[in-house]
């Protein structure tokens, strides 16, 4: 019984492994197509991730000054005798000083470890607003915005609201760990500050 040889799609020579054919140009052009519809789409996601944050908000009235809001706030020294979520903060830039532009290292704490930060200052207004930015990797796979807002809503009474907006690449996969985990960190700052902060005022 005969049969018809089948074409394997190699040619080969006695004694030589069989060589692939080289890839035409309709099999680059599909190869350039995917991969260029993979970098849109990377593209789109990235866009789509940073005009959609993850907030986090947490505010709570104290009874004090927003001069002794402050002073607590920013007594970066004294963080590891009170604060259980920012257990370490100072400022690293040249000089000091707690200004736009200045770089910090804050060591956060939580159930699973600390993690160092290195963020940048973007605002430093004394009794008002204290905002930094962290970022994670090159800029686009995670950066947090951290803002600590002190309000006068009466005499000798504030409101400190302390938030977060996360956006990047990353931040939708760990949403819901950010607001299950983080965002109890921030009330138990915020109410260790208040402590702190009411008992400088009397």
């Amino acid at each position: 019984m005969s049969s018809t040889p089948r074409t394997t799609g190699f040619t080969a020579t006695p004694g030589t492994a069989p060589r692939p054919r080289p890839v035409g140009r309709r099999g680059r052009r599909r190869l350039l197509t995917a991969l260029l519809g993979l970098v849109v789409l990377l593209a789109a996601f990235t866009v789509w991730t940073n005009t959609r944050p993850v907030r986090l908000t947490a505010a709570m009235e104290i009874q004090a000054t927003p001069e002794e809001v402050w002073q607590v706030l920013t007594d970066f020294a004294a963080y590891p005798e009170w604060n259980p979520f920012m257990t370490s903060a100072e400022v690293t830039s040249k000089g000091g000083r707690l200004e736009k532009g200045a770089r910090m290292r804050n060591v956060l704490h939580s159930g699973t470890g600390d993690t160092t930060f290195t963020p940048e200052i973007l605002a430093a207004e004394p009794g008002r607003e204290l905002r930094w930015l962290g970022r994670m990797g090159p800029g686009w796979i995670a950066d947090g915005e951290h803002r600590f807002l002190i309000e006068q809503t009466g005499p000798g009474r504030v409101r400190l609201t302390q938030s977060e907006e996360f956006t990047g690449v990353a931040v939708p996969f760990v949403a819901g760990q950010l607001k299950s985990d983080t965002l109890p960190q921030f009330r138990a700052m915020n109410e260790a500050l208040a402590q702190r902060a009411e008992a400088l005022s009397r």
